[in-house]
């Protein structure tokens, strides 16, 4: 289960991400904003999004729900130029596809040096989950974002910084 590549993102990487080319990091900012898996993010349409909410489909049960869409990712698409139908689009009615990401991923993370090369899209994945982990969300809550199994989140959970993780603790049991 914790196979390199899918380990979450660490924060020098998704400080490089302001330096990707632009289907990188708005690849990114889908992964990191919905939860989605990769190439579910990646193939969004952008009628998808109205507002504060977002309509998913969860790739492997096929399975459609809305979910809350963060600000900074509603911020982040109406800065972006439409194109076409897709966030990601290839022409006015085709996605650009997860192919042609994840190439465009490899060659910015080879410039990253050795050190991001044990990194994938998917660890964005990973890294959404350790966040809400850190932001006190529940594992009810992360399921409810992420659609992922109570195992892989209690799995991804341990990966939270204690660090973050201990303040908000101390702070709401620091009443007197």
């Amino acid at each position: 289960m914790a196979r390199s590549e899918f380990e979450p993102w660490p924060d020098w990487m998704i400080e490089k991400l302001s330096e990707a080319p632009v289907a990188v990091r708005t690849a990114a900012e889908l992964i990191l904003g919905t939860g989605r898996r990769p190439n579910a993010a990646i193939g969004m349409r952008r009628n998808r999004f109205d507002g504060e909410w977002i309509r998913v489909t969860d790739e492997k049960g096929a399975e459609e729900f809305e979910g809350f869409c963060p600000e900074n990712l509603r911020s982040y698409l109406a800065a972006l130029p439409v194109t076409g139908a897709y966030v990601l689009a290839k022409n006015l009615t085709e996605p650009l596809g997860y192919s042609a990401i994840e190439k465009a991923f490899r060659k910015w993370r080879s410039k990253l040096g050795d050190e991001a090369r044990r990194f994938s899209l998917h660890g964005l994945r990973k890294l959404a989950i350790v966040r809400l982990a850190e932001a006190g969300r529940s594992d009810a809550q992360i399921q409810a974002i992420t659609n992922q199994s109570a195992e892989m989140v209690a799995y991804y959970r341990k990966r939270a910084s204690r660090k973050a993780l201990s303040r908000p603790t101390q702070e709401r049991g620091d009443r007197t």
